[in-house]
């Protein structure tokens, strides 16, 4: 119980922050403040952020393996990417799999990080 009770904080938590971000930058984006490009680097660099940031947290509190951790983090952010893409009828492009690979890249990054900060 432990155990989901960990994860579920951390994914809460992200989702909260990156949903909040991005309200935030697509309200710039909305009323001409920022560009098309900056926009769409800001959105990447939001959600990788983020992700890095949970990592990180959650490999502080693994006893072992951070890597592991950012494996878990980062295929649970892929499965919900993936599902919320298919749900909006949009097709599975190259594209998408190179996020995903940043993604899962970013969360195993931040687990290994994670676990070297723990002392």
């Amino acid at each position: 119980m432990e155990l989901i009770k960990k994860y579920s904080f951390r994914f809460l938590y992200t989702i909260l922050s990156i949903t909040i971000c991005l309200l935030i930058l697509t309200t710039f984006y909305h009323f001409n403040m920022i560009s098309s490009n900056i926009y769409q680097l800001l959105k990447l660099i939001i959600l990788l952020g983020n992700i890095l940031i949970s990592g990180i947290i959650l490999g502080k509190k693994a006893a072992s393996k951070g890597y592991l951790e950012g494996v878990k983090l980062g295929v649970f952010f892929i499965l919900l990417f993936t599902i919320a893409t298919l749900l909006t009828a949009q097709e599975l492009k190259l594209k998408m799999l190179l996020y995903d690979g940043i993604i899962l890249i970013t969360a195993i990054l931040g687990g290994m990080i994670g676990i070297n900060k723990k002392k």
